[in-house]
């Protein structure tokens, strides 16, 4: 499985089985949560028993309760660590699901009883469940493409399937609350438009359109359209 089937058939899950990851993956996980940490300058942690981060009545009502493992995303306060948990953890999302297991983005849980370690000038910003799922998790509903983008003229093939993917993002619920915006000189901007955890959701759907970007520009033998206008 690549990247974009990870992005095509992961969806959250609340609901796990008495499963515990094997060692072998979790060392593939730390190792990429090490690179992630490295590059975005973060401190995120994977723990494999998940304490009592779930122990509260909601999460519990919710199935959360039974999440064996968290990935606890830690960081460095400063005015975009909201976004860089969110670019990098989604990262970490979609590869644990090329290893066939299953996530959930969590803004409530339990913060004292996330056994994380946490540094003075530390935030814990949120909680990813992770673990083999009772299901797959069902798809959400999405926007159309044209909500979420601003663009002059016609656009660019690369560019649709990148906010294509990132309408595949997972977002506080389902809110969708950002826009791709792409200039005459072919720069791109994503929006945050505000809302509950907006800036972890802005950093997910980056990565989203990142790997879709990356994607299409990777298939050379594929049939590339042109625009005849300033978009291309």
């Amino acid at each position: 499985m690549n990247e974009i089937q990870a992005i095509r058939e992961r969806h959250s899950v609340r609901t796990y089985q008495p499963r515990q990851i094997e060692k072998e993956k979790v060392d593939q996980l730390n190792a990429l949560i090490e690179e992630c940490n490295r590059e975005g300058g973060l401190h995120i942690q994977f723990l494999k028993d998940a304490g009592r981060t779930y122990d509260r009545f909601f999460n519990k009502a919710m199935g959360l309760g039974t999440a064996p493992s968290v990935i606890a995303c830690v960081g460095k306060e400063a005015p975009d660590l909201e976004e860089r948990i969110g670019y990098y953890g989604e990262k970490i999302v979609l590869y644990a699901q090329t290893l066939g297991l299953n996530t959930c983005w969590t803004g409530t849980y339990n913060a004292k009883g996330v056994p994380a370690d946490i540094v003075d000038g530390e935030r814990l910003v949120i909680v990813i469940a992770i673990g083999y799922g009772n299901t797959p998790g069902k798809p959400h509903k999405s926007k159309k493409l044209e909500q979420v983008v601003s663009c002059k003229g016609e656009r660019p093939y690369w560019f649709n399937f990148g906010v294509e993917m990132a309408l595949l993002a997972p977002t506080a619920i389902n809110q969708q609350k950002f826009e791709f915006r792409l200039d005459e000189n072919g720069t791109v901007t994503a929006i945050d438009k505000g809302g509950i955890l907006s800036k972890v959701d802005l950093g997910i759907v980056k990565y989203h359109f990142d790997a879709g970007v990356n994607y299409m520009k990777s298939q050379k033998k594929r049939e590339r359209p042109v625009c005849h206008n300033s978009c291309q």
